[in-house]
């Protein structure tokens, strides 16, 4: 198991950027997947991207993808999201969650461990 703490987000204008961090406690860090995902109000839940334990595979949602980065430094257990070009229509809660030995899956039910999220609003 590991604990996951998302931190990062906040308020910005349509065409902003912001990175979020997913900082994580545990010795195995490099032994996991990891995944965001963000859902905003009245939504589900969706994948927003996802990179595999050594970094060799990368996966991004079609709405995103050109637009925002991941990235993770094992050293610092930590995953990032930079986000560029900001739409107001990625505000949204973001979660940052974990998947054991995994390849970067885009399917929430294959993660096991989850922060507690991260506020995104993007005004227009």
């Amino acid at each position: 198991q590991v604990q996951l703490v998302e931190s990062g987000g906040g308020l910005v204008q349509a065409g902003g950027s912001l990175r979020l961090s997913c900082a994580a406690s545990g010795r195995t860090f490099a032994s996991y997947a990891m995944g965001w995902f963000r859902q905003a109000p009245g939504k589900e839940r969706e994948f927003v991207a996802a990179i595999s334990w050594s970094a060799s595979n990368i996966y991004y949602a079609d709405s995103v993808k050109g637009r925002f980065l991941i990235s993770r430094d094992n050293a610092k257990n930590t995953v990032y999201l930079q986000m560029n070009s900001l739409k107001p229509e990625d505000t949204a809660e973001y979660y940052c969650a974990a998947h054991w030995r995994g390849y970067g899956s885009t399917n929430e039910n294959d993660y096991n461990d989850w922060g507690q999220g991260t506020q995104v609003t993007v005004s227009s």
